[in-house]
């Protein structure tokens, strides 16, 4: 007995929760008495902590009317394309932010500014991201999830995953749809690391190639002139000297001819 009456205690707060989001969900949400709630979206209030529930409601982008207090944030499974800069910078409060199973190709560096601080799990997976900005997330502290999207793996990408908290539930999930090297396209992003791949090093070596051929054409050019140059001189010269051994009443000094040759 008693042990079930410990249980029933340890669940109140939660049946409490979940009794007053219902109601409020039912109730408030339509006329809008619980808080102030995007179209298309619900919020729930308790003890303080709001979250706005927008899944599956067919947006293509995010709400700008999100109320300041929102700690939990569920925008998945709609048609959002991209996250422009600052889309944050109000809700100092939020803890989660779920935008996975969207559209999303385009994050600006400055996507996640104003909320570095108090997020604990940012949800981008199953988006149709390739490429991200290093700076979108190398301040964040929340724990991060990238899988299933198209990545091309390069030197940035890796950089990122050097510095951001990944969720290790899903690392194994990052794979490369395209690489700057083409033999590691379709494989796992973390096993192509674990073998020692450095696409930072090839980087560099695709640069200091560059930078070699680019010397060595105008290396090629310089020579190339002055090869030209020399053979026009001596081209000049010798027509010079037929025309003065053709000139009939000169007579050219033997000293004035092995000086020209």
């Amino acid at each position: 007995m008693t042990s079930m009456f410990l249980a029933a205690e340890a669940s109140r707060p939660a049946l409490l929760f979940w009794s007053q989001a219902l109601f409020c969900l039912l109730f408030c949400a339509p006329s809008g008495c619980c808080t102030s709630c995007p179209d298309q979206c619900q919020c729930t209030n308790y003890s303080g902590a709001t979250a706005v529930l927008c899944s599956a409601s067919n947006l293509d982008e995010i709400p700008k009317d999100i109320p300041k207090d929102t700690m939990f944030l569920k925008l998945d499974a709609n048609k959002i394309t991209s996250v422009p800069n600052s889309t944050f910078r109000h809700l100092a409060h939020l803890q989660e932010i779920d935008l996975s199973k969207n559209a999303i190709e385009k994050i600006d560096s400055a996507a996640f500014k104003g909320v570095a601080d108090g997020l604990r799990l940012l949800d981008l997976s199953g988006n149709h991201i390739q490429r991200i900005p290093k700076e979108a997330l190398v301040n964040l502290n929340a724990m991060i999830r990238l899988s299933n999207n198209p990545w091309h793996c390069e030197c940035t990408l890796q950089e990122v995953l050097w510095e951001v908290k990944l969720d290790p539930d899903s690392v194994n999930e990052i794979t490369c749809q395209t690489s700057v090297q083409e033999e590691y396209a379709g494989k796992p992003l973390l096993h192509i690391l674990d073998s020692g791949i450095n696409f930072c090093n090839m980087h560099q070596k695709t640069t200091d190639v560059a930078m070699f051929v680019t010397m060595f054409s105008w290396f090629t050019l310089v020579i190339s002139y002055v090869v030209y140059y020399v053979r026009h001189n001596q081209e000049d010269t010798k027509k010079h000297l037929e025309y003065l051994k053709s000139l009939p009443s000169t007579r050219v000094p033997k000293e004035t001819i092995s000086t020209i040759l």
